[in-house]
């Protein structure tokens, strides 16, 4: 990545965009200003040309080896197209794999295919650039479409996406580029098909008392804005920016604000859509990707946005977006059934919001700027697995070159620190070398998102599943890992052995919520953290299990307790499942004994103490268990999966190696447990050290509380299931804590993760003098004994905390 400053500065598209941006003198904040006809016609043009350059790349010198790669890219995917695009005048549908046309799935892909070969043809370097043969067919192939399947007559079927989404946006992307080839009759009725189908982005039009939020209202309002400029319309173009803020219902749907339930951004960094699912990775990358594009698209205009509370989206980098992104990936834990998408793994999910953070950062405000392009610079220099380049666009290139030739923006390290997303049921620990996210789930977050053909066997993956990331590993959940993963044995799961049939096969999208009220936990010090469900099993079982994670420097405990069913099924906790890649023969170890590489070996192992996994880490067993261990090659398809009318994934057979830890746990068992420790990275030596030494003690593992004490630490944390005591500490009810005594100092974190208290009393055993300071919820009574009170109620599982004087 040589791209000169100077060629970039004359060829980027985003740098032209950004240039835009800095004369606004800070457009994103500024009030607009009246224009006469001739000045906003000067802008419809500019910004129309902006939004070209904002889907093409705009000028740049195709034999810049910089852009080589993109450019080829994109040229072998339009050629394809092209070869195959049925242009005769009798044809029925435009390929013969999207017939017949007039189903939403078909067209709306139809759509975006014209959409790559107009960017093609828009793209210098490609071999259908500037085709005059190339535009005439495109231009033919749009009428065609049009009166064939996408016209005001017509009522919505299927999926409505692909009708008020899908199909309108990739209109406008291709009138935006063909707009000087386009007959002005065309042109007139591709607008009115977007006024039929997509007129404001307030409401859904098949559902009018619905109105849209987060991804959808987002994706809306580039629709409109598109269609304003197309049009020449201002009114159009200011329907677009207010429906950003969502001035039609003051404010109630807007983006740029915090909610305390259903969609959209959370304070504690959650974002949720479909009012369930936690949706980072996906729907909030939409959400991101379309709202930096119209602040870029619209900056410097008399439509420039002006809300000041623009600033939560600032925000939401930093709160929401960088804590799941990992070296340039989005954990999957936060892409609800896109886990599905053979074309949209978490490698390119993260590119993707890479790229909108650059994008965003084009008209922000220069202290939220500097901190992105640091963070993102750091994303893209850590992850040689699949490479940026390999997966942007060439715009959105261009805006990665800006970063890594500029000397003054330094690559930022991997970020630390522990995550609870209590308003969405996830937990994110970040160390140096390794990451671990938890997907839990309750009667507020569903358990998973199925729909449309889309996560058909997704039954498991908020259970309390465990990723592990480890930085030397970035291709473990994107090499084939969803396509033939076990989807019964899923990492850090309690699941029964019952066969599941697929899910989410009809039309539209579905979830499921299990009852438990418990579902996350607290954080000490943004470093510490403690998680907890209740998990009552997948519907139809009976099978219910406390679960606890306590997030350390360098370990995770996981401890199960009460773990209870009647179903006449083995009931097992997988410990591992781990993606050793198309070949992998890593060494497994367990205590100390090397076990066979051989694929299709299995072994038990009655006391087993520890195990390693070579390039992975170790796994402690305190006190033994009993531990299954097998090697397998595992072979699925994508179609499996995933049958969805534009995501649907290819037949073709996918082959991976598998070495799986589980504790089997009999049929129907009647308060069962299980205690291990993740040592992400750790040797085998090391791992076999940390058995014998047990610098972490397991407490308490039972229905009552579950606890740890890390000694070195001076660290102790307790999952109250309810009132009790463990480890010296009292609780009065169900809550998560962690107490860290230094010194004079005692650091103490709270949470109610059930959401069931109205207060919460927490009495310490060692004597306290004094607050040093606390959250206003918290008062403490000193004494030898001293008594913590929490007001708990209304903070929706959300920590308190507590600094302390012995």
């Amino acid at each position: 990545m040589n791209l000169s400053r100077r060629t970039l500065l004359a060829a980027s598209s985003a740098t032209a965009v950004t240039a835009a941006l800095m004369t606004s003198a800070g457009a994103a904040h500024a009030s607009p200003v009246a224009h006469t006809s001739a000045q906003a016609g000067a802008d419809f043009e500019t910004l129309l040309q902006r939004a070209e350059s904002l889907l093409t790349g705009g000028g740049f010198d195709p034999a810049d080896t910089d852009f080589t790669a993109a450019v080829a890219a994109l040229d072998t995917t339009a050629a394809q197209l092209w070869s195959t695009l049925d242009r005769d005048t009798g044809r029925t549908a435009l390929w013969p794999d999207l017939a017949p046309l007039t189903d939403p799935g078909n067209f709306g892909q139809s759509y975006t295919r014209l959409r790559t070969l107009a960017t093609a043809w828009a793209t210098s370097g490609t071999s259908l650039a500037g085709s005059t043969q190339v535009a005439d067919a495109l231009v033919a192939a749009l009428r065609f479409t049009h009166d064939t399947a996408y016209n005001p007559t017509k009522r919505e079927t299927g999926n409505w996406w692909f009708w008020e989404i899908g199909a309108p946006r990739a209109l406008m992307d291709c009138s935006v580029v063909l707009r000087d080839r386009l007959p002005a009759a065309d042109l007139t009725d591709y607008l009115t098909v977007v006024d039929r189908f997509c007129p404001d982005a307030d409401r859904r039009t098949n559902s009018p008392t619905l109105s849209e939020t987060g991804a959808n209202r987002t994706d809306k309002a580039v629709i409109v804005a598109l269609r304003g400029l197309l049009g020449r319309d201002a009114a159009k173009l200011v329907s677009a920016r207010d429906a950003l803020s969502d001035v039609r219902d003051s404010g109630r749907n807007s983006l740029f604000r915090y909610t305390s339930s259903g969609d959209g951004f959370y304070e504690d960094g959650s974002f949720v859509q479909h009012d369930v699912v936690a949706y980072t990775g996906s729907y909030g990358i939409v959400l991101l990707n379309g709202t930096a594009y119209l602040l870029a698209l619209l900056a410097g205009s008399e439509w420039a946005v002006a809300d000041p509370k623009v600033s939560v989206m600032y925000d939401a980098v930093e709160r929401t977006f960088a804590p799941v992104v990992f070296d340039g990936l989005m954990m999957d834990s936060v892409r609800g059934r896109a886990i599905s998408r053979e074309r949209a793994g978490d490698h390119r999910d993260g590119a993707t919001a890479l790229a909108a953070i650059l994008l965003l950062a084009s008209g922000a405000p220069a202290e939220y700027a500097q901190r992105w392009r640091t963070l993102v610079k750091g994303w893209l220099t850590r992850n040689r697995t699949t490479p940026f380049e390999a997966l942007a666009t060439l715009p959105q290139l261009a805006l990665a070159k800006a970063v890594l030739n500029d000397h003054r923006v330094p690559a930022g390290p991997r970020s630390t620190g522990s995550h609870v997303f209590a308003d969405m049921d996830r937990v994110v620990h970040r160390r140096p070398g390794w990451a671990c996210a938890l997907s839990l789930s309750s009667k507020r977050i569903s358990a998973y998102e199925a729909g449309n053909g889309e996560n058909l066997h997704g039954w498991y993956t908020g259970d309390g599943m465990t990723y592990l990331y480890d930085g030397d590993d970035l291709g473990q959940f994107n090499d084939g890992f969803w396509p033939t993963v076990d989807p019964y044995r899923l990492p850090g799961t309690t699941v029964d052995t019952r066969r599941r049939t697929d899910l989410g096969t009809g039309a539209g999208t579905s979830t499921y919520r299990p009852a438990n009220a418990v579902a996350g936990g607290a954080v000490l010090d943004g470093r510490y953290g403690a998680a907890a469900m209740d998990v009552t099993g997948a519907q139809g079982t009976t099978l219910r299990t406390k679960k606890s994670w306590f997030l350390l420097d360098n370990a995770v405990i996981a401890l199960g307790a009460g773990i209870t069913a009647s179903d006449g099924l083995p009931v097992e906790t997988v410990v591992e499942n781990r993606n050793l890649g198309a070949d992998g023969r890593h060494r497994l170890v367990v205590d100390g004994v090397r076990q066979p590489t051989e694929q299709g070996w299995s072994g038990e192992f009655g006391q087993a103490r520890w195990a390693h996994v070579d390039q992975v880490g170790g796994y402690v067993f305190p006190g033994g268990t009993a531990l299954r261990a097998l090697r397998e090659e595992r072979t699925g398809t994508w179609r499996a999966i995933d049958t969805g009318a534009d995501t649907a994934g290819s037949t073709d057979p996918v082959t991976r190696r598998y070495v799986t830890l589980w504790t089997d746990h009999g049929p129907s068992p009647t308060d069962a447990h299980y205690a291990y420790v993740l040592l992400p990275g750790a040797s085998a030596a090391a791992t076999a050290v940390w058995s014998r030494s047990r610098p972490v003690r397991i407490v308490a593992n039972d229905t009552t509380a579950q606890s740890v004490e890390a000694r070195r630490e001076g660290l102790t944390a307790v999952n109250f299931w309810r009132a009790g005591t463990a480890a010296g500490i009292t609780a009065s009810g169900p809550a998560s804590v962690l107490v860290q005594r230094h010194g004079a100092q005692v650091r103490v974190a709270v949470a109610d993760p059930g959401r069931t208290l109205t207060t919460l009393s927490v009495e310490l055993p060692f004597p306290v003098r004094s607050v040093r300071s606390a959250d206003d919820s918290v008062s403490l009574v000193p004494g030898r004994r001293p008594v913590l009170t929490v007001a708990v109620g209304g903070s929706r599982g959300h920590t308190h905390r507590a600094e302390l004087n012995r």
